[in-house]
């Protein structure tokens, strides 16, 4: 799978983006970060004000992660468009919590990887595994910078 990585450097304000082949892989400590940086003020039912408002913690966010369409003018969207993994390194504390946050967004990832056929289930599950173990590296390489 490909890996294309645009590492900026650390800190509360800036998201890192990688390509993980289907989709990209979005990390920021804030959530507001989404928006910002595919330069809408609203996409999929959540919106920049709101997430404005509410406070980014450890315990708390409005987003803690997110798997989606990349957004387009038109919010039309078919399966093969492309999509996005977000997730909050805020949200990241330990180990257990990161790898939990980090498969949930991959299986929703997945179940749109593999057309939600759930016929295919113990591929769906094992894609999202593999890739789990893969982001949950990636981002314990920026949580230690």
């Amino acid at each position: 799978m490909q890996n294309n990585t645009t590492k900026k450097p650390i800190n509360q304000n800036k998201m890192i983006t990688i390509v993980r082949g289907a989709y990209l892989l979005m990390l920021s400590y804030n959530p507001c970060d989404v928006f910002t940086y595919f330069n809408v003020e609203q996409m999929h039912g959540l919106n920049i004000v709101d997430c404005n408002a509410h406070p980014n913690t450890t315990d708390s966010a409005y987003i803690a992660g997110w798997s989606n369409f990349i957004p387009k003018e038109s919010g039309e969207y078919t399966d093969d468009d492309p999509r996005f993994v977000f997730i909050n390194l805020s949200r990241c504390t330990d180990s257990v919590s990161t790898f939990g946050l980090i498969m949930h967004e991959l299986m929703h990832q997945s179940f749109a990887l593999h057309k939600y056929n759930v016929d295919q289930e113990e591929e769906i599950i094992t894609w999202a595994e593999e890739e789990a173990y893969e982001v949950f590296k990636i981002v314990q390489t920026f949580k230690s910078e």
